[in-house]
């Protein structure tokens, strides 16, 4: 799947509603529980507080992709296409960031377009 099509499924799904897409404060705070939850699961996993035994097993990957449900309902709340976006982050990293870290060597990576 792709970006476009996250985008139009999440649109869907939140249209089906009458209340439509939360105010944008609301959407950061609701992003910003989610990253702490995702904060939490690594901890749990990779940090030294291991889970009580009474708390069910985490799942990293699903609480990334509550972060990614959540940027999206942003993004289409305000009319931004994701796509576009990442290519312009992308290109600012490139130029900003070409110098600052050791480049590997023999890579096998194809060179960014």
């Amino acid at each position: 799947m792709d970006i476009k099509d996250m985008h139009k499924e999440v649109d869907d799904w939140i249209g089906g509603f009458e209340e439509g897409y939360w105010h944008p404060l609301s959407m950061l705070a609701q992003m910003t529980e989610e990253v702490g939850e995702l904060a939490r699961e690594v901890n749990h996993s990779y940090g030294q507080k291991p889970k009580k035994s009474a708390e069910l097993e985490g799942n990293i990957a699903l609480e990334l992709a509550d972060i990614l449900f959540v940027v999206l309902c942003f993004a289409n709340s305000l009319g931004i296409d994701l796509e576009t976006a990442f290519k312009m982050m992308m290109e600012k990293y490139r130029q900003r960031d070409s110098e600052r870290w050791t480049p590997r060597k023999n890579s096998n990576k194809p060179d960014a377009e």
